[in-house]
């Protein structure tokens, strides 16, 4: 199969390449960068260049393609809205195109788009009260409707492994400026994880057989408690470790405030029974400790 993966050269996107390399398939790969481009050809993936707020140049690559696995995203905290309707228009498009062809669409979401403070499963619906994110979840579920093959892969909060550059890594970041590693409250709300290698794995099951509408859970271990999470990177940098009220939160963890009190534990069971998927990457506070994390 030839694949259109969009976010080809970041942490996760990495990954995803290799996996489907190795399982045979070939990559189109989108760059809008020269030097994206660059990497691309280093690795030995074609280009396709483009970009996600040019829905036409999307198109084009879902056109040319067998399938398409949709990771890019403006991480833009600042602007977050404009971000979330750019990513909008660009999965209704790459829909647009694949209708009627039963080729199938992979998109990634995250898994605290759907139940907090109880174990979510992946018949929870996405929360647009949560994050507006759901409503492009949304959409692709309705594209099976469509004749589109289109399945939702929700990550966990936490992808790890090495070269992470996500959340954990600015939690580190955070502590070594502060200098200490804090938790709100009693630190119980938990965060689901998984490694990069492993969520790559599940991305090329669900392109070769999720059936359309497919919500998929690619969480290795349901829930991590946050102040486990805090004292291992106060154990790593050998900075004190301690909670901080609500009121304070904002001052500690500025615009990761609202992340770091997030309760979103989240099973993967029934992803795991249909699909034959086992994690089999470190844990993230083993990768923590083993990988590279507090260099």
């Amino acid at each position: 199969m030839r694949v259109f993966v969009t976010g080809t050269t970041g942490f996760i996107g990495q990954a995803v390449a290799q996996e489907l390399i190795t399982a045979g398939h070939a990559v189109l790969g989108l760059a809008r960068s020269d030097a994206a481009a660059a990497a691309l050809q280093q690795a030995g993936i074609a280009v396709h260049r483009g970009d996600l707020s040019d829905p036409d140049s999307l198109a084009a690559g879902a056109r040319a393609c067998d399938g398409v696995i949709h990771l890019a995203f403006i991480h833009d905290f600042n602007a977050h809205l404009a971000a979330v309707e750019t990513d909008r228009q660009a999965v209704a498009a790459m829909i647009d195109v694949l209708a009627g062809s039963d080729r199938p669409l992979v998109i990634a979401s995250g898994t605290a788009l759907a139940a907090t403070c109880r174990v979510a499963t992946e018949d929870d619906p996405p929360n647009p009260a949560v994050s507006p994110r759901a409503l492009t979840e949304t959409l692709v579920t309705d594209a099976a409707a469509r004749g589109v093959r289109a399945s939702v892969m929700r990550l966990s909060p936490t992808v790890h492994g090495r070269g992470d550059h996500g959340f954990v890594p600015m939690l580190i970041g955070l502590a070594r400026e502060k200098g200490v590693s804090a938790w709100i409250g009693d630190g119980a709300n938990r965060w689901p994880a998984v490694h990069r290698t492993d969520a790559a794995r599940l991305f090329r099951l669900a392109l070769e057989q999720a059936p359309a509408g497919t919500r998929l859970h690619a969480t290795a271990e349901d829930g991590i408690a946050f102040r486990t999470i805090a004292e291992t990177i106060g154990a790593g940098l050998g900075l004190p470790v301690r909670s901080i009220s609500p009121d304070e939160a904002p001052a500690h963890f500025g615009w990761m405030a609202r992340f770091a009190a997030i309760d979103g534990p989240t099973s993967s069971a029934r992803t795991r029974a249909a699909f034959g998927w086992q994690p089999q990457g470190p844990g993230l506070l083993a990768d923590m400790r083993q990988n590279g994390y507090f260099d």
